[in-house]
């Protein structure tokens, strides 16, 4: 990871963020640690939308008005299924 990545993980680091992924999977917590490989949450949801009627859009604004409801203490999450990364904060109604 490159001194740009690292800087643009940084931001991230210690707080809720919501990672999309290529996959059914939308994953929810605390960012702890980035490497080259993998992303790891702490106090996490992972949240499969094939077993629900939410989209990740509703799901995320949903968390954010009642807090992250982790199923995790920690998840580790391969870097190339991830689509977008952003802050819990960051979510608009």
């Amino acid at each position: 990871m490159d001194d740009s990545e690292r800087a643009t993980w940084e931001r991230f680091r210690g707080k809720a963020v919501v990672v999309d992924t290529g996959t059914t999977f939308l994953y929810l917590g605390t960012l702890r640690e980035v490497d080259d490989h993998f992303i790891v949450l702490e106090t996490a949801d992972a949240h499969d939308r094939s077993e629900g009627h939410s989209t990740n859009e509703r799901y995320a604004l949903e968390t954010k008005k009642s807090g992250v409801r982790a199923n995790r203490r920690s998840v580790t999450i391969r870097k190339p299924m991830v689509v977008s990364v952003s802050l819990l904060d960051d979510v608009i109604p």
